[in-house]
């Protein structure tokens, strides 16, 4: 039950930033025990790792994710959202549950690969012949092995009443919220060492009637639980919140009840001043999602400013039908290059980048006491990447050899200091039965 990581780079993301060019962590029953620059106290009855030639981090967080979408990779490829969604729903209709836990389970050994330790999925298709696809996302949490929060979504607006997605896909608000507290009560675990946690979570304003965005949040805060929504995505957005509520989306959020430190928004690009510093003054977080926004064209977060103002930021890996790489540590870089095309080249670090998925994700999520920086009494959510390889090579400094070099190859990810990902491989999980599975799932989504 002890685990040592011994001659490694550390990279904390303690609130001081602290660094170690070589150091080591203790980890005991699950939990980060100590932390410190040199080698390691020998002797100790433990597993030790060889650190060397790696950079520890602590395990990222991705805050928006639609795990179901990896059966749909490579539809619309030049559509923007509205187009997109418009193309995709019916396919979406046409889920079950075998579908939903194949694609699942493929995207959640992505995230794992890419050093991901937790990750909130928000799934809002419930066919209404297609079995407990919510039953079939929790259980492909717990065969990867990772964290999972899991976003009972809904939608209650059809075509009919002015909506994007399809009438046969949308619930009535009574089925949907009768659902939500049954998944809340079937799985939500708030342990501080909990694997699987539930949220609430309409799925936007252009599928979700206003009735239900505020029972969805009166809900969330009497079962004591999180709540999660799209805000601000695209500028059509916008204009449709204008002309059919007169208000902008995050007015609109406002009025429903949706601002406050139990709330968090996927997205969030078109913000003005004034809703930057409102998000920030209630503590409200928003996810970026920066390859998501690259593929649909829908505009550049301003990710910098949110931070300056002290919002508590994440990142998104969004859909793999929107981002087919379907990578976490890839959106560091991405969310970096994006910031400096909005403010310069000092617009966000390597470092700062390295935050927002570790310890900002984790203040989205609520549990920056438990995840998201090396620190001792924490859980022991660790990424080990290997910069021994020619491609890293001659890059002094390890953080930005991560976050501006090629993905390394992870050489332990931990959570709860068990092993996920060993050298590479994931433990307990068949890639190559994954990959199959996800090719029957994907050949039976498009044939109906």
């Amino acid at each position: 039950m002890k685990l040592v990581i011994d001659g490694a780079a550390v990279s904390t993301v303690d609130a001081a930033g602290t660094e170690h060019a070589t150091g080591h962590v203790i980890v005991v029953d699950g939990r980060i025990q100590a932390v410190g620059g040199g080698a390691a106290p020998k002797g100790l009855d433990a597993h030790y790792v060889d650190g060397r030639e790696c950079l520890l981090t602590p395990g990222f967080v991705n805050t928006h994710h639609h795990l179901y979408q990896w059966a749909t990779r490579g539809y619309a490829q030049q559509a923007i959202l509205f187009e997109w969604l418009t193309e995709l729903y019916p396919v979406w209709g046409r889920l079950d549950a075998d579908i939903v836990h194949a694609a699942a389970s493929a995207g959640l050994t992505r995230l794992a690969q890419t050093g991901c330790t937790t990750a909130a999925d928000h799934h809002y298709v419930f066919p209404s012949n297609g079995g407990d696809v919510f039953a079939a996302l929790v259980s492909a949490g717990e065969r990867v092995g990772i964290r999972l929060h899991a976003i009972r979504g809904s939608m209650d607006r059809g075509v009919s009443h002015g909506g994007l997605p399809p009438d046969n896909i949308v619930e009535t608000i009574d089925g949907a919220l009768a659902g939500t507290a049954d998944a809340i009560g079937k799985y939500h675990d708030p342990a501080f060492d909990s694997m699987i946690r539930v949220a609430v979570g309409p799925c936007s304003p252009f599928s979700v009637s206003e009735e239900l965005m505020r029972r969805g949040a009166e809900l969330a805060r009497s079962m004591n639980v999180r709540m999660h929504t799209h805000l601000a995505e695209t500028v059509e957005e916008e204009q449709q919140c204008l002309a059919e509520f007169g208000c902008t989306p995050l007015e609109y959020a406002e009025r429903l009840g949706w601002l406050g430190g139990d709330s968090w928004f996927a997205h969030g690009i078109h913000f003005s001043d004034s809703a930057v510093e409102k998000l920030a003054s209630t503590r409200t977080g928003v996810t970026h999602c920066p390859s998501s926004n690259s593929r649909l064209g829908a505009g550049i977060a301003r990710t910098a400013d949110l931070l300056g103002a002290g919002a508590p930021v994440g990142l998104g890996v969004d859909g793999a039908a929107s981002h087919e790489d379907g990578g976490l540590l890839q959106e560091l870089r991405q969310a970096m290059y994006l910031a400096r095309q909005r403010g310069g080249p000092a617009a966000l670090s390597a470092r700062e980048a390295l935050r927002i998925a570790t310890i900002g994700g984790a203040r989205v999520l609520g549990r920056e006491k438990e995840i998201g920086s090396i620190e001792p009494g924490k859980l022991a959510d660790l990424a080990l990447w290997r910069l021994d390889g020619f491609e890293h090579a001659g890059i002094a400094d390890p953080v930005a050899a991560l976050v501006l070099g090629p993905v390394p190859p992870l050489a332990l990810l931990t959570v709860g200091g068990r092993p996920v990902v060993t050298d590479g491989q994931l433990t307990g999980v068949d890639e190559e039965q994954l990959a199959a599975e996800l090719r029957v799932a994907s050949r039976r989504l498009a044939e109906r």
